[in-house]
């Protein structure tokens, strides 16, 4: 049988685990060997004892990849463990090449194959391995939470005996995945909600929510759902028009992201200037450089009464259901891997081809290579 190694993620702050019980038991049933290093699930509450009884065999992590031509991973695997691996060896899982060209280059030299997740192209095949809306889900979920508990105002409108309370006025920038998530979260919580996006096409599905739509003479759609990136004259105009809006608003939750590259510009420090002591910003994109000017990753930060919050790795807040989304996105993809129980990807397929960021020692990703030619490091 073909063996799949999943190993305890060891980033900082990270949760998640790559293959849940379930899921395991599933590709135990379709002919695959699993193994996971000791306590791999244990921080999204796996136990270990779970994953025996679904069929997986458990490892320390000097015997995890032996024998294993498949390893799933949620974040990198990191530099050491690449020197053991063997040539071939697939590895899929997210991999952030924008984020440090380095990294590719080892995966690269070690001459494994390598799936970024996250690259995986938004077509109707590949939904069910789309990772990047199944965590995106997860984190339009947490940031509206995490909104609700720092701001100073209640998100409902209440009525009691010292008054009513005026609901929330939230604004959602980005009617993604995950943006739809927080307009949803948001009415729930009965906030007053209000969205933009530059995709003409969101505001339907904003509206469908019930939110109210806040339009622009700018439309930026492009390739595979995402807006293509606006013109600085288009960046300008957006952010004249946006500020009077953003400057009536409690809360503003923005989500704005192009895979691969840095979150475009949407709050400038003049547009936070023009906002009311006590409202409040919760910056999405934050891990690839925010959509506000002023956001510090990982921090939280007041600027004239204005509190600017930049999380980090939102999905992981939530580990037991983002692993179990995350689980089921891999599991789909497992299906392009295994043929009649043999290990045999089709690389011209157009989900893998899509996905793929090295094989047989070579940059194959387009993007990439250009960073590492570039010298981005």
């Amino acid at each position: 049988m073909v063996r799949i190694a999943v190993p305890k993620e060891t980033a900082p702050g990270e949760r998640r685990v790559a293959l849940t019980p379930e899921v395991v038991a599933r590709l135990v049933k379709e002919g695959w060997a699993v193994r996971l290093e000791q306590g791999a699930g244990s921080s999204a509450f796996f136990a270990d004892r779970d994953y025996t009884s679904a069929g997986a065999e458990i490892a320390l992590r000097d015997e995890l990849f032996r024998d294993a031509p498949v390893i799933f991973t949620v974040q990198p695997i990191e530099k050491s463990a690449l020197v053991g691996l063997e040539p071939g060896t697939v590895v899929a899982g997210l991999m952030y090449p924008h984020r440090d060209p380095s990294r590719v280059q080892a995966m690269a030299q070690a001459k494994i194959s390598v799936l970024a997740m996250e690259l995986i192209p938004r077509i109707s095949r590949a939904q069910s391995m789309d990772v990047l809306s199944s965590q995106a889900t997860v984190a339009g979920y947490v940031a509206t939470l995490i909104a609700a508990r720092s701001s100073p105002r209640f998100f409902p409108m209440l009525t009691t005996a010292a008054g009513t309370i005026r609901p929330a006025k939230v604004l959602v920038m980005g009617v993604g995945v995950a943006g739809l998530q927080a307009i949803a979260t948001a009415r729930r919580l009965g906030a007053n909600v209000w969205a933009y996006d530059v995709r003409k096409a969101a505001a339907e599905q904003a509206l469908s929510l019930g939110a109210k739509v806040i339009e622009l003479p700018i439309s930026a759609e492009g390739e595979g759902g995402y807006a293509r990136e606006l013109t600085l004259e288009e960046q300008k105009t957006q952010q004249q028009a946006l500020a009077g809006e953003v400057g009536k608003m409690d809360v503003v939750i923005t989500t704005a992201q192009i895979p691969g590259r840095l979150a475009p510009t949407l709050l400038t420090a003049e547009m936070v200037g023009q906002m009311n002591p006590g409202a409040l910003i919760v910056d999405l994109a934050a891990e690839s450089g925010g959509n506000c000017e002023l956001t510090r990753p990982g921090e939280s930060v007041e600027v004239g009464g204005v509190k600017v919050i930049g999380p980090l790795n939102l999905p992981s807040e939530l580990a037991v259901h983002a692993s179990e989304m995350y689980a089921k996105n891999l599991y789909n993809l497992s299906k392009l891997l295994l043929k009649d129980g043999i290990l045999n990807p089709d690389w011209k397929d157009e989900i893998l081809a899509g996905a793929l960021l090295t094989r047989e020692g070579q940059v194959v990703h387009g993007p990439t290579q250009v960073l590492i030619e570039g010298g981005v490091h």
